[in-house]
């Protein structure tokens, strides 16, 4: 879609309700683009929003009709215990809605010329050693962690997740429609319920220490670099496949939080040791392997291709992120 900059796109986000999609949304519409939300739950916003269930085909099929780029954001956060209540749940979220959008582009006279559905930086092994790219990234599960340690089973459930979900993205071929697997880190965002947010308010209550060992490496995204990337990944037209949305910079979870520290100017956090954060996840309904995994995930492909990251290094993106919440506060 070379000429997305001399015409307004239509781009359907199925799923886009949540916060990465409104962001998405509103970054979209700002560019004079059209933009529609499939949503299950109706909202107020400035664009169009359709009902679907996900579950089935409707009415909303027709805004796929003639769409120029589906984003399909579908799929409950993992933020709550893996229970197999759970994780039935947290399963069906991600591969029902993937397999019934394969169902609704195979109805279509002319189905969107890309489709771009998310997926998970979670998807490659625990690593302190080596990078992971897209060509050379290794996929994890029952990776060692330690020595004499293999990865937690609730780790190897995440990463089986994460393959069974491009697993349907990709099980049917579209010969009309690119596809890109969104392999995406953590994406940071000034907004209330973000992962920011939580960090940040652990920092401004002295909690800001390292987590675990502080050796596990944070890969991580602002969302104006997220928003900016998926624009140049339509105007593309060469790349499809997995692309892995992180900056270019991981670091340590201990130098990660330092820089968070010093964005706010807390010179202090005490740290939280493993035992510590189980205590604390169980209580938030939430699982350590979101903080203690080592996600060593770096955009390779995004490179290659000659996207320019606005925010490439935390702390300036840190200090970028406090900056605007200090704006709303």
């Amino acid at each position: 879609m070379s000429e997305s900059g001399a015409r307004p796109l239509r781009i359907v986000l199925p799923g886009g309700s949540g916060q990465v999609g409104r962001m998405l949304a509103r970054f979209f519409q700002e560019r004079g683009h059209h933009v529609t939300v499939l949503t299950r739950g109706p909202y107020t916003a400035p664009w169009p929003t359709v009902h679907w269930d996900g579950k089935t085909l409707g009415p909303w099929v027709e805004t796929l009709e003639g769409a120029d780029v589906c984003i399909h954001l579908s799929g409950r956060g993992i933020d709550c215990r893996y229970t197999a209540r759970n994780r039935r749940e947290l399963h069906d979220s991600r591969i029902g809605p993937t397999r019934l959008l394969h169902q609704a582009i195979a109805c279509l006279q002319n189905p969107p010329r890309l489709w771009m559905n998310a997926s998970t930086a979670t998807i490659y092994r625990h690593s302190l050693d080596m990078p992971m790219d897209e060509a050379t990234g290794e996929i994890g599960g029952n990776e060692l962690i330690s020595r004499r340690r293999r990865a937690p089973e609730k780790w190897n459930w995440t990463v089986q997740l994460a393959k069974d979900w491009e697993a349907a993205f990709f099980s049917t071929e579209t010969p009309r429609t690119r596809k890109i697997a969104l392999r995406t880190s953590l994406v940071f965002s000034p907004a209330p319920g973000n992962v920011f947010a939580v960090l940040s308010h652990l920092v401004r209550a002295g909690l800001g220490g390292k987590q675990g060992n502080g050796r596990q490496v944070v890969s991580w995204m602002h969302e104006a670099d997220y928003a900016r990337a998926l624009e140049f990944l339509i105007e593309h037209e060469e790349i499809d496949g997995p692309v892995n949305l992180a900056a270019p910079h991981p670091l340590a979870n201990r130098e990660f939080m330092a820089a968070l520290r010093e964005a706010w100017e807390m010179p202090n956090g005490l740290p939280a040791p493993a035992p510590l954060l189980a205590i604390g996840m169980f209580f938030l309904r939430s699982e350590t392997e979101l903080i203690l995994k080592s996600r060593y995930v770096v955009p390779g492909r995004l490179l290659d291709a000659g996207f320019q990251f606005e925010f490439p290094t935390w702390p300036e993106a840190a200090a970028d992120l406090v900056r605007q919440w200090r704006n709303r506060e």
